[in-house]
């Protein structure tokens, strides 16, 4: 199979930015076309050869990241008329492993995968099933049957970390972190920068919890944060606990991935980065079922 590259998803802070195109002819004429041929309807496309699953590292009621991924699945489903299977809370490692191999030797021929850990047994899997095409979100790793896809979180990020800086009393962020990975430094320095930009004496302290999602370990950090100083707190976490222990102390929160729980924290939230994947998930799969990996 041949692999292409797809553009990055769509991100947005909570607010979003329409654009749109204002056509009309820019001049005027008198002549009279012929009338148009009328085209026969186009066949209705075909996706009875796809078989799609999704591999989850948490579970979509973290009304986070994973949350937000199913929701992109389920923009997949209606748009194609398939069903994805859903696999959810597979561990990063040989978990992973086992489960990528099952689903190739089950007939599935287009893989989703969604955390940065899968990377490395998407990769030894795709290297097994040259017929099946696997799509990793956040890594950095290709093969001819497996590409990735992400988008430029830093730009929302630093326009959180702008709402943060501009809301903050005392200058002293907080900020809630998995793991010390590209993508997670990425956005923490972007968000620096963009407090700084509103207030360039503020600072950020980081608090890391290995892991992507822990309810308990995610607030526990929050709370140490809180406890340090910081008055609002941003997050690379998969669930809401760190908006609670912001609620709970009276300070603000700066979301990640959704806003589905923003009507729960009226005077905490202020704005989050929010995932918009149904587009590129309806593209993938369409450009393989058109015979692309």
């Amino acid at each position: 199979m041949k692999r292409s590259k797809f553009s990055a998803l769509a991100f947005s802070l909570a607010a979003v930015l329409g654009v749109a195109a204002c056509g009309g002819s820019d001049s005027a004429t008198t002549d009279t076309a012929a009338p148009a041929e009328t085209a026969a309807p186009e066949a209705a496309a075909d996706y009875s050869n796809l078989k799609v699953a999704v591999v989850y590292i948490g579970v979509p009621g973290d009304a986070g990241y994973t949350y937000q991924h199913d929701q992109g699945i389920a923009e997949l489903e209606a748009e194609l008329g398939i069903a994805v299977t859903r696999l959810e809370n597979i561990p990063e490692g040989a978990d992973a492993t086992a489960t990528y191999d099952k689903l190739a030797r089950d007939g599935y021929n287009l893989i989703f995968g969604t955390s940065f850990g899968y990377m490395d047994p998407m990769l030894e899997t795709a290297g097994k099933y040259p017929d099946v095409c696997f799509e990793h979100a956040t890594g950095y790793k290709t093969a001819p049957n497996m590409g990735t896809f992400f988008g430029a979180a830093e730009e929302a990020r630093h326009l959180s970390g702008i709402a943060a800086g501009a809301a903050s009393k005392s200058g002293k962020l907080g900020y809630v972190a998995a793991f010390p990975i590209p993508e997670v430094v990425r956005g923490i320095n972007a968000f620096t920068l963009g407090a700084r930009s509103v207030n360039p004496k503020a600072t950020v302290q980081v608090s890391w919890t290995s892991t992507w999602f822990d309810p308990a370990k995610e607030k526990e950090a929050a709370q140490s944060l809180l406890q340090a100083g910081a008055d609002v707190l941003g997050m690379h976490q998969d669930s809401t606990a760190t908006g609670e222990a912001a609620m709970e102390a009276g300070g603000k929160w700066v979301g990640y991935n959704s806003d589905t729980k923003a009507g729960d924290f009226p005077d905490t939230w202020l704005t989050a980065p929010i995932w918009d994947w149904g587009p590129y998930y309806i593209k993938a799969a369409k450009s393989f079922a058109a015979g692309t990996c």
